[in-house]
Order: C-alpha cells, then structure tokens, then sequence
C-alpha cells in the first residue's frame, strides 16, 4: 500500500472478527517493524509482549478490566459494547518501557552524563521511543489490511497485569495493541469534534500569539 493512503486509513479499529486469527507471519513482521523505531542513544529500552493464545488474551481483559466487562448499558460506555467487540481481536501487543536503560545508557562515556540523575532529561523518551515502536506496528498492521487500536491500560490495574504476565520490575506498560481482521465498526463519538485546523496547529518561524 502507498504510504500516503496507509496515513489516510489509518484509524483506531474496535471491532473485530474472533474467527479469523492475525497469521503468524504478520504477527511476526508486525513486531520486527517494531524494531525499527528510533531510540535515544539507541538505548532500545522497550520489550513487547505478544498475546496469540485465547488463554493469554482473555487472562489480559481480565485483569486490566477489574471484571466489569459487559455490565454498563449498550450506550458504549467504557465498559459496555466497546469493550466486548475490542477483546475479539485476535492479537494483542504490550509494549513496554524501560527507563533504566536510558538513565544506564546516557551515563556511559560517549554520552557524557556521569550519573543516571532522571532530570538530565527534558522528556521521558523511554515511553516516546517505545511509543514511536508501537506507531510503526499500528501502521504495519494497517498496511497489511488489518485493523488495530491502541489503547491504555487503567493506572490502578498495572501491577495486576505485571503480575498475571511476569513483567519485570523495570518495564511498565505505556498501553495495548489490539489487532485483528475488522468488522464492521462504530464510529468513536470524539470524531465528531473533527480535525483542528492547520493553521491552528502548525507555526511557521515562530509562535505567533
């Protein structure tokens, strides 16, 4: 697909066909796009959890939606129909960040830094990094005719998936990637607010106020 139309298809995918499984071949290539990603000091603090297994999945809706799936109105609340139709995705990636590497990698000779003090950064580009890895999946699965929405995991419930997944200590999970072959799907109701306009985004030279 031409890169253009795959940035002009993009778009977050909430319903899914749970009969037609993400072949192994694009699940591999989805994540060793992944790899590609740029990363600061090619530090490459990320890892990415892989979930095929019916098993897996239904362990991870369990314990990220603290049991409450299905039981709000069908009026898509957060834990209604939109929930129920995300977790028939075939495929899920957890990518993860992992702020040690960076601190350990900008204190090593070429880089300068002497320590691993945290406020030498302006960012936290372990979690812009990882973040850029899950944008290249999200795009591939989009070029491979797949659909796929990125989407957050609840504050109070990372420990709890930490735990399920034996996720090291040092790794936290900036968000999910569901995947899989669409259905036909509902329009989110934010896409009604519609796109900003350029000019109110973009600044040339200077920020004019």
């Amino acid at each position: 697909m031409d890169f253009d139309e795959v940035v002009r298809r993009r778009r977050m995918v909430r319903t899914y066909d749970p009969d037609r499984a993400v072949p192994p071949e694009l699940v591999d290539k989805i994540v060793k796009h992944a790899l590609r990603a740029p990363s600061a000091g090619f530090s490459q603090g990320w890892g990415f959890l892989v979930l095929t297994k019916a098993e897996d999945r239904a362990r991870y809706w369990q314990v990220t939606t603290e049991g409450h799936l299905g039981d709000a109105p069908a009026d898509e609340g957060w834990h209604g129909s939109w929930l129920d139709r995300m977790r028939a995705a075939t495929l899920i990636v957890i990518p993860l960040s992992n702020k040690s590497a960076y601190l350990e990698r900008y204190a090593q000779p070429d880089k300068g830094w002497t320590d691993r003090d945290e406020s030498h950064w302006p960012a936290p580009y372990w979690h812009i990094d990882t973040g850029f890895a899950a944008l290249l999946m999200h795009l591939t699965a989009v070029n491979e005719g797949l659909g796929s929405c990125f989407i957050g995991l609840p504050a109070a419930r990372v420990e709890a998936f930490k735990e399920a997944f034996g996720v090291p200590p040092e790794f936290s999970p900036i968000g999910a990637l569901t995947v899989g072959y669409q259905l036909p799907d509902k329009r989110s109701p934010s896409l009604r607010r519609g796109h900003r306009p350029v000019d109110d985004v973009v600044h040339h030279g200077r920020w004019a106020g």
